[in-house]
């Protein structure tokens, strides 16, 4: 038992479904006490930071495998939401805050998950974009941007992979609950789209039997609408419904069907022997997710650490005696022999008592003592910001660990660390000015010590294996090549919405969140507005460098750029190079076309060749359902983020409508 149960019919050769969570492992809410533990991944905002869908493929793979041993047949992974608000407590279950990007890792997890015969699901759909009263927020956004945004990033994972059943969100979209909603499940995703799967609710997401005429095909976690709604909309409710016709017998074949072909079209049905599973070689995997996930954000030439030096190295906060954060909520995953230490943080509402700060072995300290065999080691807390001082004074390097408990059911109230963490940084910087600081979060923070500190490393919530990456990279022996899948804001003014609505008001109050940048989120506001961001959108740096040339485009109905890359440093690495429009027929529009990570030697040249989906090229037009590109000149760019762009060319393009 995990998530979710419903019994099959074996006379009938249906498999009962049998659903886990969710999207960086197995996780055992209690009702397994002999399960072993599972391999807890990195978050997926940490394989966001990737940009590499063969990984996130093999992540998939891994986690089907997992289902697979435990007898789950649907796994609740796959999260695209987008990322609208640094200050959501679930972005670090979501990859970026670009529907491109999203889209290709999302249906890459996808596609490894039901390649094992486990469906996988894609969530929440959609503008599952913050938890404050998620159960009573609406979302409210113009149509035509919802399907440039948000909603294209779903058509785009859907058209990659196929997943056997799409999430609804809790909240609301334009006054209908997700749910319900009869444009976006019927119109859109069933018709328009032509989805074959189903749609399953989130638990306690089905305040109505009439969410089944409106496309939902199946109620999850029904006692979950009991607490909720004080029902189960779907047993009694939907049989009377269909007893006095309020149902139609066609409706109500339309969704057995569709969950049946789910089943069936992975395998569920025809199971043989559970697969073998290699714990240590998806411990490996994990390692590796890790390594490519890190973005070293700031380096003023303190950054590799230097393994043959006897340094005196203080190692001051964040657990780092202990082990390595992860977010919490529904995603959090045991491991294999339990967790280093589980902290009750707690809170207000129904899900504060859900809010943990939980710890994987092994321990950062530990980690880094291996990396650096020669050197002293000095722990302190972070208990007091003057204690902290003393101990970084005495040290010749500083490595300050910082980490945000962040999770399903509330929103972070700013972008700072909590704990007077912001503090104990800024005084161990001034007492040692060789500070480098590891962030553990599931989104940006505010950083007021940034220009204090000579290194700073993002690591989210980097899985089981986090430790061990952290040092590998701290020390050189790993060449960092994570790129920002989010864009790190200098402060709340510079986005669409500074104070959030609803935050604070009790559990259970009706919230509106108008999403007026619409379809310009993320680094396409920024471009829009001229704010400069702390860290742009696909923002890395590397131990080495590269240089790109030679950028030729073709246009026509689509761009298609050529160019290519050299890595022109003296160490082996990792590049993530990245197209962007920046403008179509004099109009300003920034949209990320394509990617590629790329490994290289040094001196070592690669010739790429990115092609961009006609859609991210156009607008969406709802008076004819299709997309429009306008004819004209427009003009890309070759860039290594949203921000800092190197090579810039024109195209033409014709003009065309196309879809839907």
């Amino acid at each position: 038992m995990s998530a979710g149960y419903t019994p099959g019919i074996p006379r009938l050769g249906i498999p009962a479904i049998q659903s886990s969570d969710a999207s960086m492992g197995i996780t055992n809410p209690g009702y397994r006490p002999d399960d072993e533990g599972a391999t807890a991944f990195p978050a997926l905002i940490a394989m966001g930071s990737s940009f590499d869908p063969q990984l996130v493929r093999q992540v998939g793979e891994a986690i089907g495998r997992e289902a697979r041993m435990r007898g789950f047949n649907v796994q609740l992974a796959g999260g695209c939401n987008l990322a609208r608000d640094p200050r959501n407590g679930r972005n670090f279950e979501y990859f970026s805050e670009d529907p491109l990007l999203s889209a290709v890792l999302a249906a890459a997890q996808v596609n490894g998950i039901q390649s094992q015969g486990v469906v996988s699901t894609l969530k929440h759909y959609t503008l599952n974009c913050n938890e404050t009263n998620r159960h009573w927020l609406d979302a409210v956004i113009d149509p035509d941007a919802h399907r440039e945004s948000d909603l294209l990033t779903f058509q785009i994972a859907i058209e990659r992979s196929q997943p056997g059943s799409i999430m609804s969100g809790y909240n609301k979209i334009n006054g209908e609950y997700a749910g319900g909603n009869d444009h976006l499940l019927n119109e859109v995703l069933k018709g328009a789209w032509g989805y074959k799967g189903y749609v399953m609710s989130d638990w306690g997401a089905t305040p109505e039997w009439d969410f089944a005429l409106k496309g939902l095909d199946q109620e999850s976690g029904a006692q979950a609408d009991t607490l909720l709604w004080g029902k189960e909309p779907f047993t009694d409710e939907l049989r009377t419904a269909y007893a006095k016709g309020d149902l139609p017998k066609e409706r109500l074949a339309d969704m057995v069907r569709r969950i049946l072909r789910a089943l069936f079209a992975v395998g569920a049905d025809r199971w043989g022997p559970a697969p073998e599973v290699d714990m240590a070689e998806h411990n490996r995997l994990a390692l590796e997710c890790a390594r490519r996930g890190i973005v070293l954000l700031e380096n003023d030439d303190v950054l590799p650490l230097p393994t043959e030096r006897p340094l005196k190295i203080a190692v001051i906060g964040g657990y780092a005696q202990q082990g390595i954060i992860s977010g919490t909520g529904s995603g959090a995953v045991a491991p294999v022999g339990g967790f280093a230490g589980v902290i009750k943080i707690g809170g207000a509402g129904v899900m504060g008592k859900h809010r943990n700060l939980f710890l994987f072995p092994p321990s950062p300290l530990d980690e880094l003592k291996k990396a650096f065999p020669k050197a002293q080691f000095d722990f302190d807390p972070g208990y007091t910001p003057a204690e902290a001082a003393l101990t970084a004074k005495r040290c010749d390097v500083v490595i300050a660990f910082a980490i945000r408990v962040e999770g399903e059911g509330f929103d972070s109230a700013d972008l700072s660390l909590p704990w007077g963490q912001d503090s104990v940084i800024d005084a161990v910087a001034d007492a040692n000015p060789n500070t480098i600081v590891v962030l553990e979060t599931g989104n940006p923070v505010s950083m007021p010590w940034r220009n204090k500190v000579k290194a700073i490393l993002q690591a989210w919530y980097p899985g089981q294996a986090g430790a061990q990456a952290i040092a590998e990279v701290l020390s050189g022996k790993v060449n960092p090549s994570g790129r920002l899948p989010v864009t790190f804001p200098e402060s709340l003014a510079q986005h669409p919405r500074p104070d959030l609505p609803g935050l604070g008001t009790p559990w259970g109050t009706p919230v509106t969140i108008e999403y007026n940048e619409g379809a310009e989120i993320g680094y396409r506001w920024y471009a829009k507005t001229g704010a400069e961001p702390m860290y742009p959108f696909g923002h890395g740096l590397s131990y080495t460098a590269f240089d790109y040339r030679d950028l030729h485009v073709d246009g026509g109905d689509t761009i298609t750029a050529t160019f290519t890359v050299t890595n022109v440093g003296d160490r082996a690495g990792a590049d993530v190079p990245q197209l962007y429009l920046t403008d179509v027929a004099g109009e300003a529009r920034r949209r990320l076309l394509g990617f590629e990570r790329v490994e290289l030697q040094p001196g070592e040249s690669r010739e790429l060749s990115l092609t961009a989906d006609p859609r991210l090229l156009a607008r969406f037009d709802g008076g004819t359902g299709r997309w429009h590109i306008v004819a004209g000149s427009s003009k890309v760019a070759v860039g290594t983020s949203a921000d800092e762009l190197v090579l810039e060319a024109a195209v033409p393009l014709s003009g065309r409508h196309f879809g839907p």
